[in-house]
């Protein structure tokens, strides 16, 4: 039986109260936390870094699935490990040395996982898949929560699933409605913000999602 693993979106969460935020999400029975990292050049955002990671790590025993959404990812993959990172995702597109990052990260005792935007072509991962545990699809431009979900991205996990036999996560506009969209592309990783972090029942949402995962388990 297929499991499908629920990750709220950290940068929904309300920052003015994070540890109560995590430890809420936890007890609604989320699998894993997603950390948005953002530079403010490889997307027009800042976030957050390694000391905010490492002060998550202590509120949690939720595995950390670590996104960098920055320039030359290498050179902070050693920082983010050393915070508590379980998972740390680098993009395609920002990286020169993708495949010996993604080894590095590996090397490092992390999980290493590769995005890609939504413009860029699935085949841009295609020489990196032995060297993967995740594959992120962005279904949003990364960068800004609460955008709408691009149908059109679920093709790129369709390419996927019959060459990947690991975790495919979705991340982006992400709710009840647009869920069974990635699932029913072959998605095992949900990603989703403000439809957990924005709703005052996190226990209902979470449960929500859990319905709709079982049709495709």
């Amino acid at each position: 039986m297929k499991k499908i693993l629920l990750a709220p979106s950290l940068l929904s969460a309300d920052f003015s109260r994070l540890a109560e935020e995590i430890r809420d999400v936890e007890k609604a029975g989320c699998d894993l936390l997603h950390v948005d990292v953002m530079d403010g050049h490889f997307v027009p955002n800042l976030t957050i870094g390694p000391l905010v990671v490492k002060a998550i790590r202590k509120v949690t025993k939720m595995p950390l699935d670590v996104h960098l959404m920055i320039e030359e990812p290498v050179r902070f993959i050693a920082e983010f490990k050393k915070a508590g990172a379980d998972w740390i995702t680098i993009h395609v597109e920002a990286e020169k040395e993708v495949g010996k990052t993604l080894r590095e990260i590996r090397n490092l005792g992390a999980k290493a996982g590769l995005s890609l935007r939504p413009k860029t072509p699935v085949q841009e991962l295609y020489p990196f898949l032995d060297d993967l545990d995740l594959i992120l699809v962005m279904s949003v431009e990364p960068g800004f929560a609460g955008q709408a979900f691009m149908p059109e991205a679920m093709e790129k996990v369709r390419l996927l699933r019959p060459l990947f036999s690991k975790l495919i996560s979705v991340d982006g506009g992400v709710d009840p409605k647009t869920a069974p969209l990635a699932l029913e592309a072959g998605a095992d990783v949900l990603v989703a913000g403000s439809a957990i972090f924005g709703k005052k029942e996190r226990g209902q949402a979470v449960a929500e999602f859990r319905e709709i995962a079982k049709k495709f388990s």
